[in-house]
C-alpha cells in the first residue's frame, strides 16, 4: 500500500475495523473479566472463542489503523484475521457437531467475521498487489 491518497470506499473499512475493534473488546471483555449480566446475557458461551474474539479486537484495531495509514502490512494481518477466525469458527463447528452447547448468536457473530474480514484481507490483498 501507498501513502497516495485514499480511496474513498476504504473509509468504511477503516471505520468498520475500529469500531467493531472497540465492540469486540468491550463485550469480550465484559464476559471474560466480569461476573455480571453480560456474562449471563451471554448463555452458553466457549471460553475459547470468547478470548479468541476478545484478543482478535486488538488486532482489528491495528489492521483499522494499517488501513488508515495504508501499510503494506495491513493485508497479512488482515489475511491473519481472516485464516483464524475461520479456524475458530471451524473449531466451534466441531463442537456444536459433538452435540456442544451454543448460541445461535455466536454462528451468526462468527458467519458476520468471518465475511467481514474475509472481505477486508481480500481488499487488501488487492490494494498491496495495486491490481
Amino acid at each position: 500500500m501507498s501513502s497516495t491518497k485514499r480511496p474513498l470506499w476504504l473509509w468504511p473499512i477503516i471505520f468498520i475495523a475500529f469500531a467493531f475493534g472497540a465492540l469486540t473488546i468491550k463485550s469480550g471483555g465484559a464476559v471474560i473479566f466480569f461476573d455480571g449480566p453480560a456474562r449471563v446475557a451471554a448463555g452458553n458461551y466457549l471460553n475459547f472463542v470468547v478470548w479468541f474474539n476478545f484478543i482478535a479486537g486488538f488486532f482489528y484495531i491495528l489492521a483499522g489503523l494499517g488501513f488508515l495509514l495504508q501499510k503494506d502490512w495491513t493485508a497479512k494481518l488482515a489475511i491473519m484475521i481472516a485464516v483464524t477466525t475461520l479456524l475458530v469458527f471451524a473449531a466451534f463447528g466441531i463442537h456444536i457437531f459433538m452435540d456442544g452447547a451454543y448460541e445461535m448468536r455466536t454462528v451468526i457473530a462468527m458467519t458476520l467475521r468471518s465475511v467481514i474480514w474475509t472481505s477486508f484481507a481480500t481488499a487488501a490483498y488487492f490494494i498491496a498487489k495495486r491490481i
